[in-house]
């Protein structure tokens, strides 16, 4: 291969791309390396975004990752390639995810057809309305995850009960433990002085309003009130909960379930749905266990979805292309 069969200008615009994935408190794990010669794009995670209190095994680090490698295959198809991936290529460096190689292949028109929400997914932390999801539009969720190897299970009344005891119970962990708070704080940006780059973390703008009652497993990441202007709100009563999950629990599922996840988020994008993302219970092992349906398939659950109608949520800041794409 020369470097026509992939120019550096494609390489960049399929990046800009990817990042727009979700990530742990909008930390953006990743880089992507292209050398000079090739068709393949390489993704790294990037160990200086770690979390060591909330996600010290680096689950939900390839959950983000995950997202974005998925978010790479929808560019590659925009642009009439077929991206081949091949996950976790070096069992010497477990910080290599992925490789990804663009084939001049007959593309995936289904992925090419998510490219439009790349841009306008974005997490709504704001109440949704009681309107129920038509069951066809939960089937073609299901259906996503599947096509990625992971099941996407919608929780009866009970089980929805026992996730929101494991939501709120989440939140007295957190507010018993000031390192977890203290790493929160780091990455929620009020456009205090103090604060590091407004490229990365989660703006005042998007916390969305306060909670008026605790019905609602939308997470409060400003739980030491540093943002002002917060409306408080009553949200929905029932809200509608999907777990994301795999019947094992290694790096290259972590890898699969963020695949899963933002084909998910796409896919509910597109059907004009509404999602908020929640990781809470899931951050603390004696909860996380707790999350699974014992007559599910699912072994292990990574992420919970909110899935519902109502106010879309904002952009949220990305790293310059430049920080996180090198060219080799």
């Amino acid at each position: 291969m020369t470097t026509t069969d992939l120019p550096r200008a494609l390489v960049t615009s399929m990046v800009e791309d990817a990042i727009t994935a979700p990530s742990m408190h909008n930390a953006q794990p990743w880089k992507f390396v292209h050398r000079t010669g090739t068709d393949t794009v390489e993704l790294h995670g990037d160990p200086s975004r770690e979390m060591p209190r909330e996600d010290p095994d680096h689950r939900a680090l390839h959950l983000g990752c995950g997202a974005a490698l998925f978010n790479l295959r929808v560019a590659a198809a925009h642009h009439g390639r077929r991206a081949v991936t091949r996950l976790l290529p070096r069992r010497d460096d477990p910080w290599h995810l992925a490789d990804v190689q663009m084939r001049k292949d007959p593309v995936d028109d289904d992925l090419a057809a998510l490219r439009p929400a790349l841009r306008s997914r974005h997490t709504s932390r704001f109440p949704f309305t009681d309107e129920r999801i038509p069951p066809e539009i939960l089937d073609g969720l299901q259906a996503a995850a599947l096509l990625e190897g992971c099941r996407l299970v919608l929780p009866g009344a009970w089980h929805t009960d026992t996730v929101m005891d494991l939501v709120h119970a989440s939140e007295l962990f957190e507010a018993a433990d000031a390192s977890v708070r203290a790493e929160i704080a780091a990455w929620i940006r009020t456009g205090a002085a103090e604060e590091d780059s407004a490229h990365e973390g989660i703006p005042s703008y998007a916390l969305g309003p306060r909670q008026y009652d605790v019905t609602s497993p939308v997470r409060d990441f400003d739980i030491a009130r540093r943002a002002t202007g917060r409306p408080s709100l009553r949200f929905e009563k029932r809200p509608l909960i999907a777990l994301l999950g795999t019947t094992t629990d290694t790096p290259g599922d972590w890898l699969e379930a963020g695949q899963a996840m933002q084909h998910v988020l796409l896919r509910a994008t597109l059907d004009g749905l509404s999602t908020s993302l929640m990781s809470q219970p899931l951050e603390w092992p004696e909860l996380r266990a707790d999350a699974r349906d014992p007559s599910s398939p699912i072994g292990y659950v990574h992420m919970m979805i909110r899935l519902g109608y109502g106010p879309r949520g904002r952009a949220t800041p990305r790293r310059p292309v430049s920080e996180v794409l090198a060219f080799d």
